[in-house]
Protein backbone atom coordinates (compact mmCIF):
# COMPACT_ATOMS: atom_id res chain seq x y z
CA UNK A 1 0.00 0.00 0.00
CA UNK A 2 0.91 3.50 -0.95
CA UNK A 3 0.25 5.81 1.51
CA UNK A 4 0.11 9.39 0.89
CA UNK A 5 -0.28 12.70 3.26
CA UNK A 6 -1.82 15.97 1.80
CA UNK A 7 -2.21 18.98 4.12
CA UNK A 8 -2.78 22.72 3.40
CA UNK A 9 -4.40 25.45 5.19
CA UNK A 10 -8.27 25.38 4.97
CA UNK A 11 -9.96 26.42 1.91
CA UNK A 12 -6.40 25.97 0.18
CA UNK A 13 -8.05 23.22 -2.39
CA UNK A 14 -6.93 19.97 -0.79
CA UNK A 15 -10.49 18.17 -1.64
CA UNK A 16 -10.14 19.37 -5.63
CA UNK A 17 -6.40 18.02 -5.45
CA UNK A 18 -7.79 14.86 -4.38
CA UNK A 19 -10.45 14.15 -6.39
CA UNK A 20 -8.20 14.98 -9.16
CA UNK A 21 -5.76 12.27 -7.91
CA UNK A 22 -8.24 9.82 -7.54
CA UNK A 23 -9.96 10.40 -11.38
CA UNK A 24 -7.17 9.23 -12.52
CA UNK A 25 -6.99 5.55 -11.13
CA UNK A 26 -9.95 2.70 -11.08
CA UNK A 27 -12.42 3.50 -8.24
CA UNK A 28 -11.17 0.25 -6.26
CA UNK A 29 -7.26 1.17 -6.10
CA UNK A 30 -7.66 4.56 -4.14
CA UNK A 31 -9.22 5.03 -0.50
CA UNK A 32 -9.39 8.09 1.27
CA UNK A 33 -8.96 8.86 4.52
CA UNK A 34 -10.14 12.51 5.60
CA UNK A 35 -9.06 13.79 9.34
CA UNK A 36 -12.01 15.49 9.35
CA UNK A 37 -13.67 12.39 10.35
CA UNK A 38 -11.61 11.94 13.27
CA UNK A 39 -12.53 15.27 15.44
CA UNK A 40 -13.20 14.66 18.52
CA UNK A 41 -16.96 14.29 19.95
CA UNK A 42 -17.76 17.21 21.61
CA UNK A 43 -21.27 16.11 22.36
CA UNK A 44 -21.02 16.86 26.18
CA UNK A 45 -21.15 20.34 25.51
CA UNK A 46 -23.54 23.08 24.55
CA UNK A 47 -23.81 23.60 20.48
CA UNK A 48 -22.94 27.21 21.39
CA UNK A 49 -19.96 26.02 23.21
CA UNK A 50 -19.23 23.07 20.42
CA UNK A 51 -18.45 25.90 17.52
CA UNK A 52 -16.22 27.69 19.58
CA UNK A 53 -14.04 24.62 19.73
CA UNK A 54 -10.41 25.37 18.01
CA UNK A 55 -10.91 23.12 14.98
CA UNK A 56 -7.44 23.90 13.67
CA UNK A 57 -5.77 23.06 16.52
CA UNK A 58 -3.97 19.58 16.50
CA UNK A 59 -5.96 18.86 20.02
CA UNK A 60 -8.79 18.53 17.88
CA UNK A 61 -8.20 15.35 16.38
CA UNK A 62 -8.28 11.62 17.69
CA UNK A 63 -4.45 11.29 16.03
CA UNK A 64 -3.84 8.17 18.18
CA UNK A 65 -7.58 6.50 16.40
CA UNK A 66 -6.24 7.30 12.89
CA UNK A 67 -2.90 6.29 13.38
CA UNK A 68 -3.98 3.25 14.55
CA UNK A 69 -6.88 2.78 11.80
CA UNK A 70 -4.01 3.61 9.27
CA UNK A 71 -1.97 0.86 10.42
CA UNK A 72 -5.24 -1.99 10.20
CA UNK A 73 -5.27 -0.69 6.92
CA UNK A 74 -1.89 -0.95 6.04
CA UNK A 75 -2.37 -4.62 7.33
CA UNK A 76 -5.17 -5.32 4.86
CA UNK A 77 -7.94 -4.76 7.28
CA UNK A 78 -11.01 -2.83 6.82
CA UNK A 79 -11.83 0.00 9.22
CA UNK A 80 -14.57 1.81 10.33
CA UNK A 81 -13.68 5.34 9.70
CA UNK A 82 -16.22 7.95 12.30
CA UNK A 83 -18.54 10.59 10.42
CA UNK A 84 -18.49 13.71 11.82
CA UNK A 85 -21.25 16.66 11.44
CA UNK A 86 -19.64 20.49 11.44
CA UNK A 87 -23.47 21.74 11.75
CA UNK A 88 -23.88 19.70 15.21
CA UNK A 89 -20.02 19.52 15.81
CA UNK A 90 -20.56 16.04 17.22
CA UNK A 91 -19.53 12.67 15.53
CA UNK A 92 -22.48 10.33 14.20
CA UNK A 93 -23.20 6.89 15.15
CA UNK A 94 -22.93 5.99 11.88
CA UNK A 95 -19.60 4.88 10.48
CA UNK A 96 -17.64 4.69 7.01
CA UNK A 97 -16.26 1.50 5.93
CA UNK A 98 -13.01 1.84 4.94
CA UNK A 99 -11.22 -1.27 2.82
CA UNK A 100 -7.38 -1.16 2.54
CA UNK A 101 -6.78 -0.55 -1.67
CA UNK A 102 -3.28 -0.30 -3.59
CA UNK A 103 -3.23 3.66 -2.57
CA UNK A 104 -4.39 5.41 0.80
CA UNK A 105 -4.63 9.19 0.87
CA UNK A 106 -4.73 11.12 4.32
CA UNK A 107 -6.07 14.46 3.75
CA UNK A 108 -6.64 17.58 6.42
CA UNK A 109 -4.94 21.00 7.10
CA UNK A 110 -3.43 18.81 10.29
CA UNK A 111 -1.91 15.40 8.80
CA UNK A 112 1.81 16.73 8.63
CA UNK A 113 1.38 17.87 12.07
CA UNK A 114 1.99 14.34 13.79
CA UNK A 115 5.18 12.72 14.20
CA UNK A 116 3.90 9.37 14.15
CA UNK A 117 1.50 9.92 11.32
CA UNK A 118 4.31 10.81 8.94
CA UNK A 119 6.14 8.15 9.53
CA UNK A 120 3.76 6.09 7.90
CA UNK A 121 3.25 8.17 4.90
CA UNK A 122 5.87 7.29 1.59
CA UNK A 123 4.91 10.41 -0.16
CA UNK A 124 3.97 14.07 2.18
CA UNK A 125 2.11 17.02 -0.46
CA UNK A 126 1.41 20.28 0.79
CA UNK A 127 -0.94 22.61 -0.84
CA UNK A 128 -0.39 25.74 -0.67
CA UNK A 129 -2.48 29.02 -1.56
CA UNK A 130 -3.11 32.71 -1.23
CA UNK A 131 -4.21 33.34 2.45
CA UNK A 132 -7.09 35.93 0.58
CA UNK A 133 -8.31 33.37 -1.59
CA UNK A 134 -8.57 30.53 1.18
CA UNK A 135 -10.73 33.11 3.15
CA UNK A 136 -13.23 33.67 0.50
CA UNK A 137 -13.75 29.80 0.07
CA UNK A 138 -13.97 29.50 4.12
CA UNK A 139 -16.49 32.16 4.04
CA UNK A 140 -18.52 30.28 1.00
CA UNK A 141 -17.93 26.63 2.48
CA UNK A 142 -19.10 27.75 6.04
CA UNK A 143 -21.87 29.42 4.95
CA UNK A 144 -23.60 26.86 2.19
CA UNK A 145 -21.93 23.81 4.33
CA UNK A 146 -21.86 24.01 7.97
CA UNK A 147 -24.73 26.72 8.80
CA UNK A 148 -22.91 29.81 9.92
CA UNK A 149 -23.05 33.50 9.09
CA UNK A 150 -20.68 35.66 7.74
CA UNK A 151 -19.84 37.38 10.59
CA UNK A 152 -19.46 33.70 12.45
CA UNK A 153 -17.37 33.13 10.04
CA UNK A 154 -14.64 35.91 10.13
CA UNK A 155 -14.89 35.86 13.52
CA UNK A 156 -14.05 32.29 13.41
CA UNK A 157 -11.53 33.16 10.94
CA UNK A 158 -9.60 36.31 13.09
CA UNK A 159 -9.54 33.89 16.32
CA UNK A 160 -8.48 30.57 15.76
CA UNK A 161 -8.49 30.08 11.33
CA UNK A 162 -5.51 32.31 10.69
CA UNK A 163 -3.80 32.04 14.05
CA UNK A 164 -3.75 28.47 13.78
CA UNK A 165 -2.64 28.18 10.51
CA UNK A 166 0.47 30.58 11.33
CA UNK A 167 1.29 28.53 14.31
CA UNK A 168 0.56 24.83 13.55
CA UNK A 169 -0.02 24.35 9.83
CA UNK A 170 1.96 26.39 7.62
CA UNK A 171 5.23 25.22 9.61
CA UNK A 172 4.08 21.85 8.22
CA UNK A 173 5.18 22.80 4.85
CA UNK A 174 8.84 21.52 5.46
CA UNK A 175 7.55 18.13 5.94
CA UNK A 176 6.51 18.01 2.09
CA UNK A 177 8.22 16.51 -0.27
CA UNK A 178 6.21 18.17 -2.75
CA UNK A 179 4.64 21.24 -2.46
CA UNK A 180 1.47 22.37 -4.97
CA UNK A 181 0.94 26.03 -5.61
CA UNK A 182 -2.48 27.43 -6.66
CA UNK A 183 -4.10 24.28 -4.89
CA UNK A 184 -6.22 21.84 -7.24
CA UNK A 185 -5.86 24.67 -10.11
CA UNK A 186 -2.31 23.59 -10.60
CA UNK A 187 -2.72 20.92 -12.96
CA UNK A 188 0.68 20.96 -14.29
CA UNK A 189 1.70 19.54 -10.09
CA UNK A 190 -1.46 17.27 -10.05
CA UNK A 191 -0.38 15.62 -13.25
CA UNK A 192 3.81 15.15 -11.71
CA UNK A 193 2.25 13.77 -8.66
CA UNK A 194 0.07 11.43 -10.24
CA UNK A 195 2.96 9.96 -12.41
CA UNK A 196 5.14 9.74 -9.34
CA UNK A 197 2.32 7.91 -7.58
CA UNK A 198 1.90 5.60 -10.60
CA UNK A 199 6.14 4.78 -10.93
CA UNK A 200 5.94 3.81 -7.19
CA UNK A 201 2.87 1.67 -7.69
CA UNK A 202 5.02 -0.06 -10.19
CA UNK A 203 7.77 -0.83 -7.85
CA UNK A 204 5.83 -2.32 -5.19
Amino acid sequence: MLVIGIAGGTGSGKTTVVKKITEQFPKKEVAVLSHDSYYFDNSDLSLEERRKKNFDHPDSIEFDLMIEHVKKLKRGENIQEPIYSFITCTRSKETNLIKPQKVLIIEGILCLTSKALRNLMDIKVFVDCDSDIRLSRVIMRDILERGRNVKQVLTRYEKTVRPSHIQFIEPTKRFADIIIPQGGMNQVAINILTNHINQTLKTL
